[in-house]
């Protein structure tokens, strides 16, 4: 059967004939059974409704009195974004298939409630090339499309799925995809490997960068040779010194657009710690030749340890509690794909560079991202991009699977960035109420010390400081005070994650585990008296306190508390120390105090210093520096 399908794919040219006029497709998405590991969950691309299937990667055989429905997270086509968005008014899908059964295009809308705009009857087919076709209209407040077969004595087999539209794009790009990495070698690998591994993917790169910052080089790794040889001369590796994401993507930026002088392709920004979908690179760029004016278009997050879960469907930003990762719909954060679907459209503010596609127009427009090493970075872009009236879209059904981000510690030397970097864009680009900002900070600094995460606070007061130095705290784009922030953490005991065996000094066997009550109705008043508990050094409890229940409301009430860390890996040992507390406290007003009275003229200088820290100018001195 697969030779014939085979000899069908080589004979036949999918092209849509529409009243004998015959023109090429332009395939836009290809629907495909299974995902492109074992890891992957099958009833994210086609789902069983009745009856048996079996399912592989292009392949669908469907048995006797059976249903199946591509009406799933990456079986769907969003209709809606390309009704908004796009001049695209009708979509054809074209299908091999053998033997008999019915094949329809259904719909849905934002509310979910489906109807089907377009059946075909086959009958002892054997390898012949099918049509559907459907209006792209009726969705723009949500909803999709996708396919359902049903059979009835006989089987029915499927290959071959693509959906193409006769309109002529706004513009004919490939793109060039820029992957960041730091010491992820066989993350790298494996994103390249699927990359070089699918030839209609290929198809639509220019480029790939490889840049290069760790000082374990993918260039080094066992298979580094077989995809350099598969890429070929589509791979540009890059080495150079850490200058975090921001100037690891920007690189690629630089050398696609100053070096190599490519302005007809789009720029494809990936993180090293994903796991690809393909077919993903081809959806995004699709959608970004078709959109009538250029956009950013961003894939989304799906969770590598719970590859059927949505990380969030679209983001957004509350600048006054310094909050990036918004949620678009809070139900749908970290729901399962399997059996939920995303039917109302949403619109982001940003869109994170785990997967995200920026035409070369917004790079003339608005420039080069800040560096700031990371964190924040593409929130900035995103913002930057906006105000100059280029959109983001999150495309639902375009993804890469990412590191889970509940299963990292919030308590990370990364916070600092999260912080100093939170206040740099929100300076930037929002009205910056500085009161109710003071106030956020107090509040969490007051949080830190009483949960006795004495070297978050301490990282916060240093990110906060920071920020009040102005422009020149990004002039080498982060290489000092990257260094500078480890070593302060280092000082304090609690920011190492240790194995249970490990945590010395401890009668582990003897401390209980302590569950917490629920969260507070009166939280400011609960933390002060937490912290009166902690003045008059109170707490004398020990006990082991699971991640879930690791809030500083519980937490502060014990003198030492064994805290699972969120990566299930180890515990950190908090350890109530209240003269440290106390001169932290005294630190932290002193900052506080200077940021209530100084933020607003730290806030011009980084307004009148953002084009240059953004300028081409500027990235080549960096570049030439590391």
């Amino acid at each position: 059967m697969l030779e014939e399908k085979e000899t069908a794919l080589a004979t036949t040219e999918i092209t849509q004939i529409t009243e004998g006029e015959t023109t090429r497709a332009d395939i836009v998405q290809r629907t495909f059974f299974a995902g492109p590991s074992a890891e992957t969950p099958e009833d994210m691309y086609c789902c069983v409704e009745r009856g048996s299937a079996t399912r592989e990667r292009d392949l669908l055989t469907i048995a006797a009195y059976s249903v199946v429905s591509t009406n799933t997270y990456f079986g769907r086509f969003a209709a809606s974004y390309w009704q908004r968005w796009t001049t695209v008014n009708e979509v054809v899908v074209t299908a091999l298939v053998q033997g008999s059964g019915t094949i329809s295009i259904c719909a849905g809308d934002a509310e979910g409630d489906t109807r089907i705009v377009s059946t075909t009857r086959v009958c002892s087919a054997t390898w012949e090339l099918v049509r559907l076709r459907a209006d792209v209209d009726k969705f723009l407040d949500g909803g999709a499309l996708w396919l359902r077969a049903q059979t009835n004595d006989d089987r029915l087999a499927i290959s071959h799925v693509r959906w193409s539209t006769r309109s002529v794009p706004c513009r004919d790009r490939r793109s060039t995809v820029v992957i960041c990495t730091h010491n992820r070698a066989d993350y790298c690998v494996e994103t390249l490997r699927a990359l070089s591994a699918d030839a209609e993917t290929l198809d639509h790169i220019d480029a790939v960068y490889v840049v290069d910052q760790g000082d374990d080089p993918v260039e080094e790794h066992a298979r580094f040779p077989v995809v350099r040889g598969e890429l070929g001369s589509k791979l540009r590796y890059l080495r150079q010194g850490n200058l975090g994401g921001a100037g690891g993507f920007t690189r690629g930026i630089y050398e696609t657009i100053a070096v190599e002088r490519a302005r007809e392709t789009h720029l494809l920004f990936m993180d090293d710690d994903i796991r690809l979908e393909p077919d993903t690179l081809i959806r995004v760029t699709k959608f970004a030749n078709h959109t009538v004016e250029p956009m950013i278009v961003g894939g989304q997050m799906l969770c590598a340890l719970h590859p059927d879960q949505l990380y969030a469907d679209a983001e957004g930003i509350e600048p006054k509690s310094i909050r990036a990762g918004v949620p678009a719909t809070e139900e749908l954060v970290r729901a399962s794909m399997i059996g939920n679907n995303q039917d109302r459209y949403v619109d982001p503010t940003y869109n994170a560079w785990w997967c995200c596609l920026v035409p070369p127009e917004v790079v003339d427009s608005v420039g080069l991202p800040l560096p700031l090493f990371f964190q924040w970075d593409d929130v900035e872009y995103g913002l930057r991009a906006r105000a100059a009236g280029h959109r983001t879209v999150t495309l639902p059904g375009a993804a890469v699977w990412h590191s889970d981000f509940h299963w990292r510690a919030w308590d990370d030397w990364s916070r600092y960035f999260h912080f100093r970097n939170g206040l740099i864009v929100t300076s930037l680009h929002t009205d910056f109420d500085v009161p109710a900002v003071t106030r956020f900070l107090f509040k969490e600094l007051l949080h830190y010390l009483i949960s006795m995460r004495y070297g978050l606070a301490a990282t916060m007061i240093k990110a906060i400081e920071d920020f009040l130095r102005g422009p020149q705290a990004l002039s080498d784009g982060g290489v000092e005070v990257a260094a500078e922030i480890r070593k302060l953490r280092a000082e304090y005991p609690e920011t190492v994650s240790h194995p249970i065996p490990q945590t010395s000094g401890l009668p582990s066997s003897t401390i209980p585990v302590i569950k917490a009550a629920g969260t507070p109705s009166k939280p400011y008043a609960v933390a002060a008296k937490r912290l009166a508990g902690q003045l008059a050094n109170r707490p004398k409890a020990a006990g082991f306190v699971s991640a879930e229940d690791g809030k500083w409301w519980h937490v502060s009430l014990l003198r030492t508390a064994i805290v699972t860390d969120p990566s299930q890996e180890g515990v950190r040992v908090y350890r109530l120390d209240r003269e440290l507390m106390l001169r932290l406290a005294r630190r932290g007003m002193r900052v506080l105090w200077r940021f209530r009275t100084q933020a607003r003229r730290a806030q011009r200088q980084y307004r009148i210093a953002a084009a240059d820290l953004s300028s081409f100018q500027t990235w080549r001195r960096l570049f030439k520096a590391r």
